[in-house]
């Protein structure tokens, strides 16, 4: 693995001339996406400033152009009609101020009346690389790029750690006021959200207090991504907990939980229904962002990133690493949150390919289990070899209601210590899968949406097999490219 020192890594875009054969050794791999957003070059991470304006949607995610590594991070733009297809728009936010001198992190977005604002972690570091977070924000300008305000709307407290960053802004009809929803840490190391409120978007920001989560006070070391969302009268709340071991979850220290319950904006208390539960049971999930401006209250969209803090992937040797997941829409239902591809993605399909054992290096699959054997266990082994032998395996335990994925039998093996096996419970007996396989992702959609589970792969030319047990119906649909993944800097 390489290794970068801190002037490389922090080095600062000049023009597209510094990255341009990067862009071209990048775009040979074999591993780049055909239908997920992913870096132009380098590290892509967080997805940011995710909102519909006049019709169009906006996503940004962090990124660092030298490499897989984390290091100055921008705001990447890229746009979309219909969150199915996408195109790059250039560089969005830039660390060019004093209050971002060492990175623009990250951020939310909010429409108001015909304008669209963006908020954002600015990552301060003084000569003796002493960190300052700021709480930023910016304007959509005509030319459809960002224009960052001359000064923060706020800095940090003194009273927390200096982790607070990844502002989430919402707006309460109920109280006319904005908030803003801040990852933090307290002086002793755990986890929690800072709460700011205004009447203004971008002037009049105070400090409201300290969001009180019931039952959670001593949950992980930092909480990053917040986000709030109320679904069909029930508010869902998001985040990322890091520095803690949950159960379950191997010996990964970073995590993507949600709560249903309901926020007193009053007391600045959301008091949860039940325990956390993952918002993604897989190997590769994290910061998950949900789009503002979704315009219908029985339903959310949420996008995630691919990848783990922390942890690397084979990509690295390449110098790029990473990927958007799927948009997803959110329901809640029979006080369970379902979580179902962006409606449309159907589009994509290339026609079907025959369902002879041989899988396509981008596709659609879906399998539906006879219900005379939902009582039976199931395997469904992706990427083996032409004996069927190795792979991505999927076992499920009828007794228990268990599925669990086993990447230990790819060729690439990559994040052993973090851990190769995780299981995904269900509430009830498995039926069906839908799963989106690209060069390196899998996405698994389990019973419509009642779970998922999203890993890296990165098969080799001898893996394009597949295996299925007996009594499940399976097609599978070759994918078309969606993102026009054009050089634009």
């Amino acid at each position: 693995m390489r290794q970068w020192t801190q002037e490389e890594r922090y080095r600062v875009l000049h023009s597209p001339d510094d990255i341009s054969e990067l862009f071209e050794r990048n775009s040979k791999s074999v591993y780049r996406q055909t239908y997920h957003v992913q870096p132009v070059t380098g590290l892509s991470s967080d997805p940011n400033g995710f909102t519909c304006h006049k019709g169009t949607w906006h996503l940004f995610y962090q990124w660092c152009p030298w490499g897989a590594v984390h290091g100055l991070k921008y705001w990447y733009h890229v746009t979309s009609p219909d969150l199915v297809t996408w195109k790059n728009a250039g560089v969005g936010l830039r660390p060019d101020t004093i209050y971002d001198n060492k990175g623009t992190h990250s951020g939310s977005a909010i429409c108001a009346g015909d304008d669209l604002y963006f908020f954002y972690t600015g990552n301060h570091r003084d000569e003796n690389w002493v960190r300052t977070p700021y709480t930023c924000a910016a304007k959509l300008g005509e030319d459809g790029n960002p224009k960052k305000l001359p000064k923060p709307l706020f800095g940090p407290r003194d009273d927390y750690s200096e982790h607070q960053r990844d502002p989430k802004v919402v707006y309460n009809e109920e109280k006319n006021k904005y908030y803003i929803f801040i990852g933090a840490q307290t002086l002793d190391k755990k986890g929690t959200v800072l709460i700011y409120q205004s009447e203004e978007l971008l002037s009049g920001w105070s400090f409201a207090g300290q969001l009180n989560v019931v039952g959670f006070e001593d949950f992980g070391g930092m909480w990053e991504c917040p986000y709030i969302v109320n679904i069909s009268g029930t508010d869902v709340l998001i985040f990322s907990p890091q520095y803690t071991k949950l159960p379950g979850r191997s010996e990964s220290t970073n995590h993507n939980v949600y709560l249903l319950g309901k926020m007193d904006y009053d007391t600045l208390t959301f008091t949860p229904e039940s325990g956390y539960k993952h918002l993604d049971y897989g190997f590769d999930f994290y910061a998950a962002q949900g789009a503002s401006n979704v315009g219908d209250p029985d339903k959310g969209i949420l996008i995630g990133w691919i990848g783990l803090p922390d942890n690397h992937y084979p990509t690295e040797e390449e110098d790029w690493e990473g990927s958007m997941g799927l948009p997803r829409e959110l329901r809640v239902k029979d006080g369970k949150l379902l979580q179902t591809p962006i409606t449309g993605i159907e589009k994509l399909r290339d026609g079907e390919a025959p369902a002879d054992g041989t899988l396509p290096a981008a596709c659609e699959i879906l399998v539906d289990i006879d219900p005379a054997r939902q009582a039976e266990d199931f395997d469904l082994n992706l990427y083996t070899k032409a004996d069927g032998s190795g792979g991505l395996r999927l076992h499920y335990d009828a007794a228990s209601k268990t599925c669990t994925v086993d990447k230990t039998g790819l060729n690439k093996r990559f994040n052993m210590a973090v851990g190769e096996v995780l299981d995904m419970p269900l509430e009830n007996p498995l039926r069906n899968l839908r799963i989106f396989v690209d060069h390196s992702s899998t996405e698994y959609f389990v019973n419509d949406g009642e779970a998922t589970f999203t890993t890296h792969s990165y098969p080799e030319a001898e893996e394009f097999h597949y295996t299925v047990s007996d009594g499940a119906a399976i097609k599978i649909y070759k994918m078309k490219p969606s993102v026009k993944d054009d050089f634009v800097i």
